[in-house]
């Protein structure tokens, strides 16, 4: 038994040393030195443990060897025995939602305009708030204090460079109906989706609450959405972490927008072949949406909504953008939504919404919403930030221990959340000992040294 127990101490600090030197280097590549920092001593101390205890002979070496080996197996077995609980049926919204409700809607209208009137007339309770953040600069403006003259004119480039795609989002069924079978169509778009540049794709059953009931931006204002198609294709598309760890800087949207462009490139992509094989397909990408993206994408399986409201992916967590393709092409959509344990994981760390600038992510627990029980973002206090800031922020996305790399050392860490509540309590500490309850944003990329001046006649 002594023998035994000394061959798996030992095991147990080399497999638990090299995981840790490994988290190590992980760390230093990804530039998080209090990090690698806190693991290089732990990969020190506790693999000296169960050596030191395993290979040296003393008067207490043996009972010392057992009570280490069980002790280990415990509590191994009590942080990793699989404990998911009830996943249940995702929430669903009792009413839709008209899109000119949105906060991107409403910062479009213009005072003293026609449509100006007639909406605050019919939501005289929204006209108070909104004219706190139109006395703010603006988005992408000069003023605000991320402002940066290079670096927002790169934003919005990528912003412009979407709105050419607006008029390819829809179109006519070019070519006769091909007969496919619906397994390997849904495999080619999904496989075709990633090698255009997706993280992920999938199918799902197009319902009327995934639709905004009434148009709210640019020609489709106050136009009734009308969209007959049973099947829509999320697609996700990861934003450089390096990017988003600066947040609320300016690399932040920088990186937003040109995802943005690169999921609507997807997607029209996609609607134009599904077309082009003599079906209906309609792209919705950003400024063009008649669907609300993550209750689709969370529908599609690809992930599910966590305490900041966003789409919480298996491998990105929130650091994605989103574009769909709804059609009525017979695909096979997801059996079931994924199951990520972010429900409880969110209930316990709370790091977004102790980090956000503007409040605005509740840190209690979930209230009754539009008929379901949800946390509720306070989307007007997000978007006078982001009106001061110039930026969108980011800052939720930045903290989320969801948002770490892919990679084996923190894909093992969502793995255990998943599989148990218990070790999810562990994950919460873990991550506020390696990377700080507040953690403060990262310095630029180093390649951003613009040092723009603007010449003034």
């Amino acid at each position: 038994m002594i023998r035994i127990c000394e061959g798996l101490n030992l095991i147990t600090g080399l497999v638990t040393g090299v995981f840790l030197i490994y988290g190590v280097l992980v760390s230093f590549r990804e530039r998080e030195f209090g990090a690698a920092g806190k693991l290089l001593a732990l990969a020190v101390l506790l693999p000296a443990v169960y050596i030191t205890v395993s290979l040296f002979a003393f008067s207490f070496s043996g009972p010392a060897n057992i009570i280490l080996c069980v002790t280990t197996f415990f509590i191994t077995g009590v942080l990793f025995f699989p404990d998911r609980g009830k996943t249940g049926t995702p929430s669903v919204p009792l009413h839709n939602v008209d899109e000119r409700d949105t906060m991107f809607s409403r910062d479009e209208l213009k005072p003293g305009t026609a449509r100006y009137r007639e909406y605050y007339q019919n939501k005289p309770e929204q006209l108070a708030s909104d004219l706190k953040f139109r006395e703010k600069p603006g988005l992408l403006q000069q003023g605000t204090t991320q402002y940066h003259p290079g670096y927002f004119a790169a934003a919005q480039a990528s912003f412009d460079a979407v709105r050419p795609l607006w008029s390819l989002v829809d179109g006519p069924v070019d070519a006769p109906e091909t007969r496919q079978d619906p397994d390997k169509m849904t495999a080619f778009i999904r496989e075709w989706a990633k090698k255009l540049g997706a993280a992920d794709c999938g199918v799902a059953r197009l319902k009327p609450y995934h639709l905004y009931t009434v148009g709210g931006r640019g020609d489709r204002y106050g136009k009734p959405v009308v969209n007959g198609h049973p099947l829509a294709i999320a697609i996700t598309v990861e934003m450089d972490k390096s990017m988003i760890d600066p947040a609320p800087k300016a690399s932040v949207v920088m990186e937003s927008a040109q995802k943005y462009m690169e999921a609507g490139s997807i997607a029209v992509q996609i609607a134009r072949f599904i077309r082009n094989s003599g079906y209906e397909a309609r792209a919705h990408i950003d400024g063009n949406y008649e669907v609300i993206c993550p209750l689709v994408a969370r529908d599609a399986g690809l992930g599910e909504i966590g305490r900041m409201g966003l789409l919480m992916t298996p491998k990105q967590g929130p650091r994605v953008r989103i574009s769909v393709v709804t059609t009525n092409m017979p695909l096979i959509p997801a059996a079931s939504t994924a199951f990520m344990g972010v429900e409880h994981f969110c209930r316990l760390c709370k790091k977004c919404a102790l980090s956000c600038p503007s409040n605005a992510i509740p840190m209690g627990e979930k209230t009754e919403t539009n008929g379901v029980r949800r946390w509720k973002i306070h989307a007007e206090s997000c978007f006078n930030l982001w009106c001061s800031l110039g930026t969108d922020c980011g800052r939720c996305i930045a903290v989320c221990p969801y948002a770490h790399p892919d990679n084996f050392f923190h894909g093992f860490i969502r793995w255990g959340i998943s599989n148990s509540k218990r070790f999810a309590r562990l994950a919460v500490i873990g991550d506020d000992f390696l990377y700080g309850k507040l953690p403060r944003p990262a310095p630029l990329p180093r390649w951003m040294k613009l040092n723009f001046k603007t010449n003034r006649p």
